[in-house]
């Protein structure tokens, strides 16, 4: 596979180019609303650590929802299977900012991956830390390897000023019981994390433990054990990528985890990760040439999870 990828990724650049002027980019959060919606970048790290890249590989951008998969890591990590307590591991059906299914599941949100999942995650690491944004911070930094990503100041600041149905969720979720600190403090937190700004390649080379069965790629180092790093990547496969991970699953076939600033982060089993950049969203929030690439990868390479 990897022998020819460089000219692989550069075909799906050029293929998906006319995609780029078709999405619209997240609005709701002002300061995404002023990325420009043509930019688009895709790498692949593999487990041995080949990097393989093209267009805006390099550019950091705004993770937002991708952060609920290393924010779950990081939860298993300090409390293990007791994670589940917390949240299910359904897919949802609905949009992944929905109140409705709260209600009448008593407020244990469908999956981590949804909004709600993601501040029950964030409420552990709150327990958990002094500093769960830098907790994350911390944790991004050791696997991708860069030392200086962080999260944007203006972009946490632009999103908790805009915070109003997730704090309608966490308030809910109080109301049930299944919060344990302040609301204020997690949402402090939650978008702290989405904020982060890391690019396609720090993403690709970040995701490798899942691909690695729990283990850092070239240490002795364990993330996760094997089994939940198999629980982790069949949750993406079947929740990561909002309400539309049955059509994702359908054209790409890869566990996947994507966010509303255009990216996407993936993996194969054994092989690498990678991640696609693209700031134009589809209806369902997920990059629109970004889906594309990732369809174009699994067909051009002939590999996929089946």
């Amino acid at each position: 596979m990897f022998e020819r990828l460089a000219s692989t990724l550069d075909e799906i650049a050029a293929q998906v180019r006319p995609l780029l002027s078709q999405g619209r980019v997240a609005s709701y959060i002002p300061e995404l609303a002023t990325v420009p919606a043509v930019r688009f970048g895709m790498a692949v790290v593999s487990v041995d650590g080949r990097v393989f890249k093209t267009g805006d590989a390099d550019q950091p951008f705004s993770i937002q929802s991708i952060s609920k998969l290393f924010a779950l890591l990081l939860a298993l990590q300090t409390e293990g299977d007791g994670v589940w307590r917390r949240v299910g591991r359904e897919p949802s059906g609905t949009a992944f900012n929905s109140l409705v299914q709260l209600e009448s599941e008593q407020g244990l949100p469908r999956n981590p991956f949804i909004n709600a999942g993601a501040l029950a995650i964030t409420d552990i690491l709150c327990t958990r830390f002094a500093t769960p944004e830098n907790a994350l911070v911390q944790q991004l930094r050791k696997l991708s390897g860069n030392t200086a990503l962080d999260y944007n100041l203006r972009v946490a600041n632009s999103e908790r000023r805009h915070s109003d149905r997730n704090a309608a969720m966490a308030h809910f979720m109080r109301s049930f019981g299944r919060m344990d600190n302040p609301v204020d403090r997690v949402l402090d937190a939650y978008c702290s994390h989405c904020a982060i700004e890391m690019s396609c390649v720090d993403l690709a080379r970040a995701v490798l433990p899942l691909a690695h069965h729990g283990q850092l790629p070239g240490s002795e180092e364990r993330l996760l054990s094997a089994s939940l790093a198999k629980r982790v990547n069949a949750l993406m496969l079947t929740c990561g990528t909002y309400d539309a991970a049955g059509d994702f699953a359908f054209r790409v076939g890869l566990p996947a985890k994507s966010g509303v600033g255009g990216g996407i982060v993936a993996l194969i089993p054994n092989v690498c990760g990678l991640c696609v950049w693209s700031p134009g969203l589809d209806a369902n929030g997920n990059s629109l040439a970004g889906v594309q690439a990732l369809e174009l990868f699994t067909t051009l390479t002939g590999r996929s999870i089946f």
